[in-house]
């Protein structure tokens, strides 16, 4: 089993220029090879079942799920179908309830797909249907139409499903205006403030919300509570890698500018599901961290069909990226600088 080593760490980070840089790259490192994390002298802190492979932003997904299936929670996982959940009523069209359905991939990605629907004419947009079979199957489930599909970016394991869902349905494809050259079939290109439609009921504001691609979207229920789906941009406990066509200021100002800025009640409804290693790396990053050591033990082990939904108030308790100002954070993140210094 490969591990990360503390001089991997400190190698990976000496060009970094920013607080929040150097988080994302322990962060990312915590997440590879195997979600296991180590320590400063190479002590095992912390693991989480599943593994991610580094091609799975490009190529065929299949290809790599094939090879990492056995590491996987997918042989184990039980397919209870996925939740529907009530986010909240619409603002301004009769107050109807907006309809989610979150789709538990169990691949070796972790994937969450979306289906959003429209309580009154039925027709569904499909957020990243990477697993199109299941997201169809669901749809048939409930009767729902899927009209549209939302890219939040154009990594393979968000856009996969696209050709399938589109043979099958004839739905348009909706992604970032300047993922054109990236995202096949483009019908839509989207820019900040834009809003999707989905039937009479629902309103999705765009985010343009640069960081793990500069080509990412969030959409931004306009419901009473709001909804946040918001792809690899902001995980539970976490924040998506800048490695593959992204940049950590970016993000970085999204965080600030943008998601800081959101209603405290706001649900978080991620692409992947990170959140046990991503609490992980919060105690890691923040031992003292009550909030995250609660939510750990609360989750550790949780079914993903029935994944546990955040809000900004809570990521704003656990996730290290909303927590830079946090004493104990500033306190580690100057060891490991004093380190780098140590050895430069």
């Amino acid at each position: 089993m490969l591990r990360l080593t503390s001089e991997q760490i400190l190698e990976k980070i000496r060009k970094a220029f920013s607080p929040f840089h150097v988080v994302a790259e322990l962060q990312d490192y915590h997440r590879k090879l195997g979600f296991r994390v180590y320590g400063e002298n190479d002590e095992l802190v912390g693991t989480c079942e599943g593994a991610l492979v580094e091609d799975r932003h490009s190529g065929k997904p299949e290809a790599a799920d094939q090879r990492t299936r056995a590491t996987t929670c997918e042989a184990r996982a039980k397919d209870f179908g996925p939740v529907v959940r009530r986010i909240g009523n619409s603002l301004g069209t009769g107050m109807m309830p907006v309809i989610v359905k979150q789709i538990w991939t169990a691949n070796a990605y972790r994937n969450f797909n979306y289906l959003i629907a429209c309580s009154e004419t039925g027709e569904a947009l499909a957020i990243d249907p990477l697993d199109h079979e299941k997201c169809l199957k669901a749809a048939k489930e409930e009767g729902w139409t899927i009209t549209q599909i939302l890219n939040t970016h154009e990594h393979r394991d968000h856009t996969g499903g696209n050709e399938a869902m589109v043979r099958k349905t004839g739905a348009t494809i909706l992604a970032h205006k300047n993922a054109r050259d990236k995202i096949a079939d483009m019908a839509r290109g989207l820019s900040a403030g834009d809003v999707v439609k989905v039937g009479k009921t629902v309103e999705l504001e765009v985010l343009d919300t640069p960081g793990h691609t500069m080509c990412h979207v969030c959409l931004l229920s306009h419901t009473d509570q709001p909804a946040l789906f918001c792809g690899d941009t902001l995980f539970n406990a976490g924040a998506g890698n800048c490695h593959n066509g992204g940049h950590p200021e970016e993000l970085y100002k999204t965080f600030d500018q943008q998601l800081a800025k959101l209603p405290p009640s706001t649900l978080i409804y991620p692409g992947h599901d990170y959140m046990e290693n991503n609490l992980r790396f919060t105690l890691n990053r923040e031992p003292d961290n009550k909030s995250a050591r609660k939510m750990l033990d609360k989750l550790a082990g949780q079914d993903p069909n029935s994944a546990y939904v955040s809000t900004l108030e809570v990521e704003g308790e656990i996730n290290t990226f909303f927590r830079l100002t946090s004493p104990t954070v500033i306190a580690k993140l100057r060891e490991v600088l004093s380190r780098i210094a140590r050895e430069a």
